[in-house]
């Protein structure tokens, strides 16, 4: 056994550079929030009270704002259709099986993720389409639409879904300007007033995000095979600097691939300031865990959510995500940095302060899904300014954010290494936080298969007959008759997800929602391209196939492992325990079902709308999408100290981002998007006293 080491350079510069500060700004005061996650820390936190642990239920709808998107044209000026995959597997498959897609013509509306910002009265979000709009956060009227038209080149880089997640606010105390990513890959930037484009800033207030960026092919749209380019999540402004990540497609025939390299750019001018090398280039740093040079051609290890940062330190910290192909790694052998990493850059300048890599040659689509939470605790008496970054593996790493020294000691341990998939050579050994204990189920075994009724748990002994079980980290494995596959969990979807974790900085819990479900993945030689297998099945195939052939299904919809299927967790990080587990609501579709309609279960949670977390004041608060009127979606209120719940309030729908909270002209709102055709972004409020 050894202990991982976290690498450290520059540390002697920032150490000089170090100011030891009160608290962080937290970017919500005075009712506020200015940034994403309500703070460049991406805590979640806001200290507003009015709504309470006594008032909560008593919520209702203040405003409803239907998302723009809705209401455009679905041609494009030379007169196609804009959003039509052309040419590409994808559209054939439409065109054959129409009952089987949705509609291709038209957006994904389930992917209204964003979470607005409020300044000064004024809501800013993104619409899937990536426009950009301000609304009155005390009636949701709009008050200006941007429409870079992002569309009209076809699919993003994640094919048919279209995605955003929220906006960037800069001001230097005179101007205003916001800041987003596009689906076809160009930094906006607007007046914050009126929503016109920024004048100096790149040409007509865009940046192309692909100029310089290896491989990137602004002319492809091939659902697999295509160099294309995305950014979905908000960028980060530190200083005068803005610092962004990227979607790059990772379902792929080809080992070519776009990477990741996280950029930065003036927030005045739109100038190129500098480029982090998530794949390294020839002579830098990580470039040797590339095997076989594979460092030339690979791609991915990109950072698809959003950033933190910490101003006084001028450091953003990346968490990057799996290099391509997300499932084989055959010609990417080695440990692959900076991959599946946690890296922490000087927002200036680009330049690496520290890094640690939480899985090596990663197999298992195991990205860092979330910016890492920056809070402020006391470790057997020492103050910390500390950094947790959430999993989808359901670990938390732990580190001194300014040093990347573990706050409590990362194991490397062994781990199983045989697979019967040609050209693969898993990593030896993996790292393991000795704490927090991990927040999500790890691994499969037959202990591990529900249980309900003895004729349930022979259900599930049966299903996963021929299939592959093991700890984590067990490696994939290919049907080679004999062995089906490998059964794993977590799976790429999580543990923790894009969503994160919320932080109460009064006490340094963190409060993380996860989900537990197992999965597998089959693979394939693919006819094009010089990938040797990729993951899933061929899509003519897909389709054709019987659902159970991709995974070892229960009848009739009934779990194969035991509950809890979603949590919410709270972790003392001062301490490094965990307080307590609830259960993310009773899994009212599961009771429902035939086998178990008449047994007394405990909650089986399964019922988050994968949204995250709220911390306010008095309150925890996230979507859950059972158990109010009807029975349908409702916004909970937890007990932070106990995670008791203390009231819930009806949604109309759905909710499908995390919410957020906001104060104006004396009465605090939580808005949030909900489902739709199109959807909706609502605030919710407390009744007017008479």
């Amino acid at each position: 056994m050894r202990v991982t080491r976290v690498w450290v350079t520059a540390m002697l510069v920032v150490l000089a550079n170090f100011v030891v500060a009160d608290e962080l700004p937290t970017g919500t005061e005075g009712g506020q929030w200015r940034v994403y996650g309500g703070d460049k820390a991406g805590t979640k936190y806001s200290p507003l009270d009015q709504i309470n642990r006594d008032n909560f239920q008593e919520l209702e709808v203040a405003w409803r704002w239907v998302s723009a998107d809705g209401f455009l044209t679905k041609t494009t000026a030379a007169g196609g259709e804009w959003s039509a995959p052309r040419d590409d597997v994808v559209g054939q498959l439409v065109r054959e099986n129409p009952n089987l897609y949705r509609d291709q013509n038209t957006p994904n509306w389930a992917n209204f993720q964003a979470t607005p910002l409020m300044i000064d009265g004024v809501l800013y979000f993104n619409t899937p389409l990536s426009q950009g709009v301000a609304v009155d956060a005390k009636s949701g009227k709009t008050l200006w639409i941007y429409n870079p038209k992002s569309y009209e080149e076809g699919t993003t880089s994640m094919t048919v879904t279209w995605r955003q997640r929220g906006v960037a606010y800069w001001t230097d105390g005179e101007e205003e300007r916001i800041l987003w990513g596009t689906g076809n890959g160009y930094l906006i930037c607007v007046d914050a007033r009126s929503g016109h484009p920024c004048p100096g800033f790149g040409k007509g207030g865009h940046v192309d995000l692909t100029q310089g960026l290896p491989r990137a092919d602004r002319n492809s749209r091939d659902y697999l095979n295509a160099m294309l380019y995305s950014v979905q999540s908000p960028p980060i402004v530190v200083g005068d600097t803005v610092v962004h990540g990227s979607s790059i497609a990772d379902r792929r025939v080809n080992k070519e691939a776009v990477p990741g390299w996280v950029r930065a750019w003036d927030v005045r001018t739109g100038e190129h300031k500098w480029d982090f090398h998530t794949v390294p280039e020839a002579g830098e740093e990580g470039v040797e865990t590339w095997h076989n040079d594979s460092w030339r051609y690979s791609g991915n290890a990109n950072v698809w959510p959003y950033l933190s940062g910490d101003e006084e330190l001028g450091l953003v910290y990346l968490p990057t995500g799996t290099p391509t192909n997300d499932y084989y790694g055959g010609h990417r052998l080695g440990e692959n940095l900076f991959a599946e990493s946690i890296v922490a850059v000087e927002a200036a300048t680009g330049k690496k302060v520290w890094h640690f890599q939480a899985v090596h040659h990663g197999l298992w689509d195991y990205d860092f899904p979330t910016a890492p939470n920056l809070l402020d605790v006391v470790v057997d008496g020492k103050p910390i300014k500390a950094l947790a970054q959430v999993s989808k593996q359901g670990f938390l790493y732990a580190f001194d954010r300014a040093t990347g020294e573990p706050i409590w000691p990362i194991e490397e341990l062994p781990v199983p290494t045989d697979t019967n998939i040609p050209g693969e050579e898993p990593w030896p050994t993996q790292p393991y936080p000795t704490k927090p204990a991990p927040f999500e189920y790890q691994g499969v075994t037959e202990d591990d298969l529900v249980d309900f009724t003895p004729e349930i748990r022979e259900m599930a002994l049966k299903a996963v007959e021929g299939w592959r079980l093991g700890p984590l980290y067990t490696p994939q494995m290919m049907n080679d008759g004999e062995t089906k596959g490998l059964v794993f969990r977590p799976t790429g979807a999580g543990g923790a997800n894009w969503s994160g974790a919320g932080v109460d900085p009064e006490t340094g819990i963190l409060y993380v929602p996860s989900n537990n479900n197992p999965g597998v993945i089959t693979f394939y030689e693919p006819d094009n391209g010089n990938l040797r297998y990729t993951h899933g099945m061929p899509e003519t195939q897909r389709l054709r196939a019987d659902p159970g052939a991709s995974g070892p299904r229960m009848p009739r919809g009934l779990p194969l492992v035991k509950p809890p299927y979603s949590r919410m967790t709270a972790i003392d990080m001062n301490t490094g325990e965990h307080v307590w587990m609830t259960p993310l609501g009773n899994g009212d579709r599961l009771r429902r079902h035939r086998l178990l309609r008449d047994l007394d279960l405990p909650p089986l949670g399964g019922d988050n709308s994968r949204g995250g977390p709220l911390v306010t004041k008095t309150l925890l608060v996230t979507a859950l999408t059972a158990g109010g009127g009807s029975g349908g979606a409702r916004l909970v209120a937890y007990d932070k100290a106990t995670g008791e719940e203390l009231g819930s309030a009806n949604l109309p729908r759905g909710a499908i981002s995390t919410p957020m909270t906001y104060m104006q002209d004396g009465k605090q709102y939580i808005a949030i998007t909900i489902g739709g055709t199109p959807p909706e972004l609502i605030a919710l409020a407390l009744p007017d006293s008479e």
